[in-house]
């Protein structure tokens, strides 16, 4: 199965909600908006039979011969799929729909102002406002879809943060076995010494993935671990090693002098570490993404982000809004727990699963 077809098949919620508003928007406004349909017009009075003459014997009546459409009724006869006026009213009603579909207010409002560039007044069906919604979505999105970036100095530091619950620690275990399928040399720091679970799930995939995973007693300083980390990569010529962290929002001031002070200790090693910073962001949270990468671009210089979870929410709408407000370069986006679940961003494609739309 493509990629394509497992986003589409596994974002419903979010296309199935938001193709179901566009149905019910257009088929409250048809009736009012449709003209008169051809053939609708009242019919001519029948004419005045002329009575035979006395000397002559009825004629037998003539078959009338059958009624051909013209060209316009036959064009017209083949779209039968209701239509409705894209007018103001039209308009706010779509941006109701998008913000329902977590794509913000702003996100939402120039959508549908650049949907209505050369559209206004008339009249649409279901698929032709899909399909324009997914040029718009698609031309917000082109420019942040980059795949993760992997330059010739080695081993190139990815550090990795996120909320926990978020997916990080399934999504680092995702991309090392992917990289590492590709030929690509491997480590994995569990820096997040503070929760058993995560380290534990990251030693699980690295069996998977056959790739090292180094760890630390439960409680140990994340800075130390990832100095000894970036130590054997650097040993071992190791094409990537890859940072997870501690997602602990409650405090703050806590988890940004930890992130501040990994990078402080890595850079002993090399200035230029970590080379990306990835956020990791949980899709079902919606507008709370928002708010996620704010933080987080505070907490720790973020480079770029992955999206999962998109087939638990139907708000996938949100990394439109992530896009459109934040440029960061989206390198992946998953959509369930398998390795091939988590793929690299392709904008026509998340906006065409978005809207329902087939291949």
């Amino acid at each position: 199965m493509s990629f394509f077809r497992k986003l589409k098949d596994r974002m419903l919620k979010s296309s199935s909600k938001l193709e179901a508003g566009l149905e019910d928007l257009v088929e409250e406004g048809a009736d009012a908006a449709a003209p008169p349909a051809p053939g609708n017009a009242p019919p001519a009075p029948p004419a005045k039979a002329t009575p035979p003459a006395a000397d002559q014997p009825a004629a037998a009546a003539e078959p009338a011969a059958p009624s051909r459409p013209g060209l316009l009724s036959r064009v017209i006869g083949r779209d039968t799929a209701p239509r409705r006026v894209l007018d103001d009213e039209m308009l706010e009603s779509l941006e109701d729909l998008l913000i329902q579909s977590d794509m913000g207010v702003e996100t939402a409002v120039r959508v549908t102002a650049n949907l209505a560039e050369g559209r206004y007044g008339r009249r649409l069906s279901v698929e032709e406002i899909k399909r324009a919604l997914a040029d718009e979505i698609t031309r917000i999105m082109e420019p942040v879809a980059k795949p993760l970036p992997l330059y010739a100095k080695t081993p190139q530091v990815v550090l990795v943060v996120g909320v926990n619950g978020s997916g990080k620690t399934t999504t680092i275990g995702k991309l090392a076995a992917q990289f590492r399928a590709a030929g690509k040399q491997v480590v994995i720091a569990a820096g997040d010494t503070f929760r058993a679970a995560a380290v534990e799930q990251l030693q699980v995939w690295g069996e998977r993935a056959g790739v090292p995973v180094m760890t630390a007693p439960e409680g140990s300083d994340p800075a130390s671990l990832a100095f000894d980390a970036l130590t054997r990569a650097q040993a071992e010529g190791a094409d990537l090693l890859m940072i997870d962290t501690a997602g602990r929002l409650q405090n703050r001031a806590d988890l940004m002098e930890e992130l501040a002070k990994i990078v402080r200790v890595i850079r002993k090693k090399d200035p230029d570490a970590p080379h990306n910073t990835l956020l990791v962001l949980d899709a079902t949270t919606g507008q709370n993404a928002l708010s996620q990468v704010e933080i987080f671009q505070k907490l720790a210089d973020v480079s770029g982000l992955v999206m999962t979870k998109l087939d638990g929410t139907a708000r996938g709408g949100v990394l439109v809004a992530l896009a459109d407000r934040f440029g960061l370069p989206i390198h992946a986006i998953g959509v369930g727990e398998q390795i091939d679940d988590l793929a690299p961003f392709d904008p026509e494609d998340f906006a065409r699963a978005l809207t329902g739309l087939d291949p």
